[in-house]
């Protein structure tokens, strides 16, 4: 089946079709052709697994370069765009999900993915993450939550335990720590999974699930960073001695309340998806809206719409 053509203005007005190519006669994009820098993670870093995995999805599900957008805020978890041989943007901190809504506004053909840590997503972007989540904009969104501010070398994050020594908490954190899970329930988003960095075939099943639904797709992915938290996440991974339990088969998806008791269990808790409804995007709204308005107008040149407008003005 080929692409369909995408219409973009450009700056004078004109409208030009990008030409479709024909998918059936293309090869899937290998991991070379999509592998950019290497990977500046320290050793051991969880984060590797999440862009081995989106490697793998973006293989295994033929996504060429030009149906794909990597974004990312700030944060170790946020160089994602830097080894992603796409297109993609390294956006400023905790910023990354009003570009991406702009991004998947202006062009819906494209699946754009967004990586975060948990303080881009929970603490400076804390707000955009909230509103996002309730317009219900048309994106996968995965953050890998290490319990700490690594890239800074230590520091608190909203996401720390109670007792967390860190360079701004030398005596242990007081603070209630967010619940990601429930945020994003309790936010609007319309498909909310959990999953863990050292269960790579889990992560690409959520991914998939995220990128395949119709809204916003929020994952949190436990990502254990080697260097100021090791062993954070020992007690999910049944290798060191914990346990991964996936979400009972007998979980109702669409059950908010379920899903919230899901949430509320102690730590590691469960894995898989938590909740997932549909909901009109803000794709489709905004989409209707831009119908009505243009039908409106239908058959008018650009400066007599202009023309109408000053009219009204007056």
């Amino acid at each position: 089946m080929s692409s369909p053509s995408i219409e973009i203005p450009n700056r004078g007005g004109n409208i030009t079709a990008v030409p479709s190519l024909p998918d059936t006669e293309r090869k899937p994009l290998s991991k070379k052709e999509i592998s950019a820098d290497h990977p500046t993670w320290c050793p051991g870093c969880g984060d590797f697994s999440v862009l081995a995995l989106y490697f793998k999805l973006i293989e295994k599900r033929k996504l060429w370069h030009e149906r794909i957008t990597t974004i990312a805020g700030i944060g170790c978890s946020s160089r994602f765009p830097y080894f992603v041989q796409a297109h993609g943007v390294h956006y400023i901190h905790g910023r990354a999900l009003p570009f991406a809504s702009g991004v998947s506004l202006s062009r819906p053909d494209l699946h754009v993915f967004v990586f975060g840590g948990d303080g881009d997503a929970f603490s400076i972007g804390g707000n955009h993450f909230n509103h996002t989540a309730r317009k219900n904009v048309r994106m996968s969104y995965v953050v890998m939550d290490n319990w700490v501010y690594g890239l800074t070398k230590k520091q608190t994050s909203p996401t720390s335990p109670p007792g967390f020594k860190s360079k701004t908490d030398i005596w242990g954190a007081v603070d209630q720590p967010i619940n990601p899970m429930k945020q994003a329930i309790s936010a609007g988003a319309t498909f909310v999974a959990r999953t863990t960095s050292t269960n790579p075939n889990h992560v690409l099943q959520m991914m998939e699930a995220a990128m395949d639904h119709d809204g916003f797709g929020f994952i949190e992915c436990l990502s254990e960073c080697v260097e100021f938290f090791p062993g954070a996440f020992d007690s999910s991974n049944p290798r060191k001695g914990g346990a991964f339990n996936l979400v009972p088969e007998s979980h109702d998806v669409t059950d908010e309340i379920a899903a919230y008791k899901l949430a509320d269990e102690p730590f590691p808790g469960k894995f898989g998806i938590f909740y997932r409804v549909n909901r009109p995007t803000k794709n489709k709204l905004e989409a209707d809206i831009d119908a009505k308005a243009r039908e409106k107008v239908k058959g008018l040149k650009d400066w007599q719409i202009l023309q109408q407008n000053f009219d009204k003005m007056k």
